[in-house]
């Protein structure tokens, strides 16, 4: 039996890939991911691999297409080709799916208190599920109780709560059961908390810390930077390729390379979403640091942009001076304009303190280095980021010491089985967290089934 949060299934498929649904990447490995163990995920990888997912989903009818950048999409261009061929699959196994069904409780038997009134197990799920099929055999007792609330829209889910970054404590829904199911094997799939209204509201993190889990915080990631820089202001709608880094403590800590949108509210695309979810980390041991520091010091944290990824000071020299000599005419504008999109050589030209029209053949040693380090190291006014409401994924989640790598079986609580995104594993922008869904989901289907089946 699936149980559904949201009424409608499949929103967040919908909504991946601008619509398009990209699907897996070229070439995928655990280099791609952040979070806990790289074995950990290398394994998950390798017992359901990217061109495995490809197969898979061509068997059920999406033929895909490879795109330069190694993405893969439906050749429709169209998200319901992937949803529709998903739900066909569901029904074709013979899988119970019930839409808006929220499970706002997980206990395990025995550990339940009785409740007067409430409808037993029993009475709502019997050893026989609508398809027919036995759900729980007589030589095998339930081993969990699932309480559900009904869903009709998405008010239920309480995107306010979801605002918090590094929590590691979540409490149960306030909404009570409207009804019990009981289950000998349960999975988890219920994500993070990347658009909570879609039903991803955190729900999952408190029904396996009820049960004694422990959580990586959970913070966004994938997700754009807010900015009150006046590249934002004076370069808006303007795309380059960049590179972005974070330092931390006068150290670079990571770096982010790709596509760079300036916004009005900031800086979108690859490089900024891919550097988010490093920036919310520091920002959790931030003030971790601050609170446990006898100094109480807390770490600096800022970003610069290179936006001539792949130069150095010392080879821009070289092309600065080799330009003065083969052309005389040439401004410092038109040198860096190559380069750079015109708006941003006019302020990179600006901030440096050197006219857009002086001659790269007579501009000050000084003015020079003060362009060539505004354009591989240019300080940007990070504020902030958009957070969940606009995050692709989140960072963070179980702890992946306590699920056991080649089953995704909890070592907390057997017979739980956690995959996706509740786990302490998040992908880079391009397909990859669709995979990680793909692998994750794959192996603890698989041997949850199996689990099953020997016990009879």
């Amino acid at each position: 039996m699936l149980l559904n949060a949201h009424p409608k299934v499949g929103l967040k498929i919908l909504m991946s890939g601008g619509t398009r649904c990209n699907v897996t990447h070229r070439e995928v490995t655990e280099r791609d991911f952040s979070g806990g163990s790289r074995p950990f995920v290398a394994r998950v990888l390798r017992a359901f691999a990217a061109e495995d997912a490809r197969q898979w989903l061509e068997s059920l009818g999406v033929a895909l297409k490879l795109e330069e950048t190694g993405k893969y999409f439906p050749v429709t261009d169209d998200a319901h080709t992937v949803l529709e061929a998903l739900l066909g699959a569901v029904r074709a196994a013979g899988v119970s799916l019930e839409e808006g069904a929220r499970a706002v409780r997980l206990e395990r038997v025995g550990e339940a208190q009785a409740r007067p009134g409430d409808e037993t197990a029993a009475s709502i799920s019997p050893r026989r599920s609508r398809s027919g099929d036995e759900t729980r055999g007589p030589s095998e007792p339930a081993s969990f109780r699932i309480g559900i609330q009904t869903v009709r829209d998405s008010a239920a889910f309480d995107a306010g709560a979801v605002s918090r970054h590094g929590e590691e404590r979540w409490s149960l829904p306030k909404a009570e059961p409207d009804r019990w199911l009981d289950a000998r094997r349960v999975v988890i799939a219920t994500g993070g908390l990347s658009f909570p209204r879609t039903g991803s509201d955190g729900t999952g993190y408190a029904l396996v810390t009820a049960l004694g889990h422990s959580l990586e915080p959970p913070t966004p990631a994938l997700t754009p930077l807010t900015s009150s820089d006046r590249l934002c202001r004076e370069a808006q709608g303007v795309t380059l390729d960049a590179e972005l880094a974070l330092w931390i403590d006068g150290r670079i800590a990571e770096r982010a390379r790709g596509s760079l949108l300036m916004t009005h509210f900031g800086f979108s695309g690859p490089a900024a979403l891919d550097l988010s979810r490093h920036w919310h980390h520091a920002e959790v041991e931030r003030e971790v640091g601050a609170a446990t520091r006898r100094s109480g010091g807390a770490r600096e944290r800022r970003v610069t942009a290179s936006f001539v990824p792949g130069a150095t000071l010392e080879s821009l020299r070289a092309e600065w001076v080799k330009a003065g000599e083969h052309t005389p005419k040439l401004t410092a504008r038109r040198f860096l304009a190559s380069r750079v999109p015109e708006r941003i050589a006019d302020l990179l030209c600006h901030e440096a303190g050197i006219e857009t029209g002086s001659l790269v053949s007579q501009a000050p040693r000084e003015a020079r280095d003060a362009l060539m380090r505004q354009a591989l190291e240019r300080p940007l006014a990070i504020t902030g980021t958009l957070g969940y409401e606009k995050a692709e994924v989140t960072a963070g989640g179980v702890r992946l010491s306590e699920v056991d790598p080649s089953t995704l079986e909890s070592r907390v609580v057997p017979g739980l089985f956690l995959c996706g995104e509740i786990l302490d594993v998040e992908g880079r922008l391009g397909g990859f967290n669709f995979q990680w869904a793909w692998s994750s989901g794959t192996v603890a289907g698989r041997a949850s089934a199996l689990a099953s089946r020997r016990a009879g």
